[in-house]
C-alpha cells in the first residue's frame, strides 16, 4: 500500500537529515586524527636553531669568537656623548642652525596643529563647504617644489645664512598674523600655504646646512638632540597658552603668540646676523689695510 504523499515527504526528509549527521560526523572523525598526525609531523620535525647557529657563526669566514667581551662602563659611555656633544655644539654655525631648528619647528608644530580650530573659528564648517584637506595637499605639494628649486639658488649661506632666516621668519610671522587677525577663509588658506612652503624651504636648508658641519657618525645626535628641544619647547609652549591648566586662551590669541613667537625668532637672527656680517667684512678689511701698510 501507497503512504500518503506528505507522510512520504516527512520520512524522506528525516532521513536526509540522518544521513547529513551521520557525513557531518564521519568528516570530523576524519579531520581530527589528520590534523593531530599533521601536527606530529610538524613539531617532530622542529628543531631549535641555536645548536646549529651557534657553530655556524664560529665559522672561519664570519670572524668571530666565543669569548665574551666585558660591558661597557656606562659612566665612559656617557662621558663620550657628552664630549661629542660639546665638539658638535662649539661650532658656531651648526649651532645658529640648530637653534633656528629647534625654534622654529616647535612653532611650526603648534600652528600645524591648531590651524583646524582657528579655520572652523573663521568660517564654520556647518554654513559652508570648507576645503582643508585640500589646502593641506596643496600646501605640500608646492613645499616640495619649493624645496626642489631650492638647489639651484647660489648664495653664501656660511655669510648670509643668519640674515635669510631673519627674513624668512619675519615672513613667517606675517603669514601667521594674517591668517589671525584677516577674517576671511580663503586669506587664510593663502597664508597657511605661504606659511608652509617658506618653512618646509628653510628646514631643507637647515638640514643640509648642519649635515655639512657634521661628520655622518654625528648627524643622529645632533637631529635628535634638535628634534628634542623643539618637542619640549612645543609641550611647554601648549602647557602655558593651549592648556586649561595654563593661560588656556582663545585660538585667535594663541595665534598671535605664535606670530609674535616667530618675529622675535626673526629679531634675533637678525642681530646675529647682523654681528657676523660685521666680523667678516673687518675680517676682509684687515688684509688690505695691512697690506697698503706694507707698500707705503
Amino acid at each position: 500500500m501507497d503512504v500518503p504523499g506528505p507522510v512520504s515527504r516527512r520520512a524522506a526528509a528525516a532521513a536526509a537529515t540522518v544521513l547529513l549527521r551521520t557525513a557531518r560526523v564521519r568528516r570530523e572523525c576524519w579531520f581530527l586524527p589528520t590534523a593531530l598526525l599533521c601536527a606530529y609531523g610538524f613539531f617532530a620535525s622542529l628543531r631549535p636553531s641555536e645548536p646549529f647557529l651557534t657553530p655556524y657563526l664560529l665559522g672561519p669566514d664570519k670572524n668571530l669568537t666565543e669569548r665574551e667581551e666585558p660591558k661597557p662602563d656606562r659612566l665612559l659611555v656617557l662621558k663620550v656623548l657628552w664630549n661629542d656633544f660639546l665638539m658638535c655644539y662649539s661650532s658656531r654655525p651648526l649651532l645658529c642652525w640648530s637653534v633656528w631648528w629647534a625654534l622654529s619647528t616647535c612653532g611650526y608644530f603648534q600652528v600645524v596643529n591648531y590651524t583646524q580650530g582657528l579655520w572652523e573659528k573663521v568660517m564654520p564648517s556647518r554654513y559652508a563647504a570648507i576645503y582643508n584637506g585640500g589646502v593641506e595637499a596643496v600646501s605640500t605639494l608646492l613645499g616640495a617644489v619649493a624645496v626642489f628649486a631650492v638647489g639651484y639658488i647660489k648664495i653664501s649661506w656660511s655669510t648670509w645664512g643668519e640674515m635669510t632666516l631673519s627674513l624668512f621668519s619675519l615672513l613667517i610671522a606675517a603669514a601667521v598674523y594674517i591668517m589671525d587677525t584677516v577674517g576671511n577663509i580663503w586669506v587664510c588658506y593663502a597664508s597657511y600655504v605661504v606659511f608652509r612652503i617658506i618653512y618646509m624651504l628653510l628646514i631643507t636648508i637647515a638640514t643640509f646646512q648642519i649635515a655639512a658641519n657634521l661628520s655622518m657618525e654625528r648627524y643622529a645626535l645632533v637631529f635628535g638632540v634638535n628634534t628634542f628641544i623643539a618637542l619640549a619647547l612645543q609641550t611647554l609652549l601648549t602647557l602655558i597658552v593651549v592648556d586649561a591648566s595654563g593661560l588656556g586662551l582663545e585660538i585667535t590669541t594663541q595665534f598671535l603668540i605664535y606670530a609674535s613667537y616667530f618675529a622675535l625668532i626673526a629679531v634675533v637672527f637678525l642681530a646675529s646676523g647682523a654681528v657676523s656680517v660685521m666680523k667678516k667684512c673687518r675680517k676682509l678689511e684687515d688684509p688690505q689695510s695691512s697690506s697698503q701698510v706694507t707698500t707705503s
